[in-house]
């Protein structure tokens, strides 16, 4: 059986590696390519987005008492262990709400690789959390209890079925299903991982997940800005832009039903498939006492202790011969901060020869070239750009931008051979509607003061020094280091086929199922690069290839 599975899967890459070479899908060893912006196809747009009603049955809560629901599944570290997360009792919404006790409910689940035999058990631990607003007129929140049981001892790229909730009050889900990750080698790689950012729970929002599924991923990154619930009010009232309509509020107010209502609706696919998250601007969710992303940090599990972060705004993760770098862009990113020191940490252990592929995902792009956000997050690029550039990673992710673009290899704003390709799929579906505007179209480009105090103090967006824009805040045309861009909603897919090729798809929402709006093989070339690595302690073959 092993033999005709390798058969198969050589028959795989071979078959793909020469649509490759025929021409049918470029390859970043073409590359740099001419810059290449589509327009928005007003025929087939689905027209706005429009958040799925809290009457709609998808998001209403359809179990009784402590029953467990928005059940998820998320990975650990590494593949012999994964986090099963789920909610019971209801939450409340109102002038005095009373919280749940977290201990009255146990955190149970029961797994096994036999739908019928789920002999093995894990623990974990519950809790709570708030969104209070201590100013007059606003209700206060908080949840039902929120459940997090790490199973380990796992075999990778194994089935196991579970059951999660509390078995002494005969609380427990029905049988749900998950696969782990391959074991960290070279050879090792997902099937397909979906890559989404800026989801919300619009019905566009819902044709982006019912497209991703169509593809089948293993795995599901989503780069921030989960449910959009800070555009509302407390009382429920939503807008598409909370600071055009509620400009007069005394604090930013949330709606944390919206939380349930996302939940709930990813349910069927999040118990069955991981899902790994990292924070966005939308999960900011200020409230009293100066507490900040408690949705966020209550409601998923990650794996920061297993990857020595300690810190839910960032950690890391293998899946197979990947290496994944989940980095926060709204905390501190400085060289003298703990991230910067935990990421020079995080870095150095990466085996190349184990795990290829080095990828890094943040929600705040550093080389978008719409109008909305442009520039954002330069004081984070100018902090950890040279560290990733120097540990060679291959692919960047974020989303942030409402629309999709892939960018030349790039760095420091320079085409570089060595440097990772930037991805850009802020395109999710949210209710803010898309991206259309770029900063190079006549008359588009933003005042350099504009600053979001969200991603630091600093104002480090500036003039561009070299190059064709250079004396210049914005580029008269699309700059040279963007390859492709697109305002359209809908997702990505990476297939990394072996440790030199992987094939990267975005899929738009208005198109068949079947169909890709971009496409293209990432091509790794370690040998031309200089790069640091457990596995290599520096190499400078570029440099002396060059001098020969």
């Amino acid at each position: 059986m092993k033999t005709w599975k390798g058969i198969a899967l050589v028959a795989v890459i071979l078959i793909l590696l020469e649509a490759a070479l025929s021409g049918s899908i470029p390859t970043t060893l073409d590359g740099p390519f001419e810059p290449v912006t589509s327009p928005l196809d007003q025929i087939k747009f689905r027209g706005l987005a429009v958040d799925v009603p809290e009457t709609d049955p998808r998001v209403q809560r359809r179990v009784k008492g402590f029953e467990p629901e928005q059940i998820s599944v998320s990975l650990s570290a590494t593949e012999d262990s994964v986090w099963i997360s789920w909610i019971t009792g209801d939450s409340q919404i109102g002038d005095d709400v009373k919280p749940l006790d977290p201990n009255s409910v146990g955190s149970v689940v029961h797994f096994g690789r036999n739908k019928t035999a789920l002999n093995w058990k894990a623990v974990g631990y519950s809790l709570v959390y708030n969104q209070l607003f201590p100013f007059e007129g606003l209700k206060n929140y908080t949840s039902g209890i929120i459940h997090h049981a790490r199973l380990t001892g796992l075999k990778p790229k194994t089935r196991y079925f579970y059951q999660c909730g509390d078995p002494s009050v005969a609380s427990m889900s029905n049988v749900h299903s998950f696969k782990t990750m391959p074991a960290s080698g070279p050879n090792n790689y997902p099937s397909r991982i979906a890559i989404v950012g800026d989801l919300g729970l619009t019905y566009n929002s819902t044709s982006t997940v019912a497209h991703m599924q169509s593809n089948n991923p293993d795995l599901l990154l989503l780069i921030g800005d989960v449910t959009y619930a800070d555009l509302y009010l407390t009382n429920g009232t939503g807008s598409d832009c909370y600071h055009c309509v509620f400009n007069n509020t005394p604090i930013h107010e949330s709606y944390q039903p919206r939380w349930d209502y996302w939940g709930r609706f990813m349910e069927p696919l999040l118990s069955e498939m991981p899902i790994m998250v990292v924070e966005g601007n939308h999960e900011i969710e200020s409230q009293g006492q100066h507490k900040k992303f408690e949705a966020y940090k209550s409601r998923f599990a990650f794996p920061s202790v297993e990857s020595s972060s300690n810190s839910e705004f960032y950690y890391s993760f293998n899946a197979g011969g990947i290496h994944f770098i989940m980095l926060g862009a709204y905390t501190n990113f400085k060289r003298s901060g703990e991230q910067y020191k935990w990421l020079e940490e995080d870095l150095a252990l990466v085996d190349r020869n184990l795990t290829p592929w080095l990828i890094a995902t943040w929600h705040a792009p550093w080389y978008s070239t719409y109008r909305s956000h442009y520039k954002e997050a330069e004081c984070m690029r100018l902090e950890m750009e040279e560290l990733l550039y120097s540990y060679g990673v291959d692919i960047v992710f974020n989303g942030h931008v409402h629309a999709y673009e892939r960018s030349n290899r790039v760095y420091n704003f320079t085409l570089d051979e060595c440097g990772p390709v930037h991805i850009t799929v802020g395109d999710g579906g949210n209710r803010e509607n898309l991206s259309i505007s770029h900063a190079d179209d006549p008359g588009n480009c933003p005042e350099p003061a504009s600053h979001d105090s969200n991603l630091g103090d600093d104002f480090c967006a500036t003039n561009f020094s070299v190059g064709p824009a250079a004396g210049q805040f914005c580029w008269d045309r699309q700059p040279e280091y963007s390859a492709y861009r697109e305002g359209s909603f809908g997702h990505g897919i990476l297939e990394v086929i072996n440790q030199t090729y992987a094939l990267w798809t975005w899929h738009r929402n208005q198109d068949l199922y079947n169909s890709a709006g971009d496409a293209i093989y990432i091509v790794r070339e370690p040998e031309k690069c200089l790069f640091k690595s457990r596995s290599h302690e520096s190499r400078w073959i570029k440099g002396f290839a060059s001098s020969l």
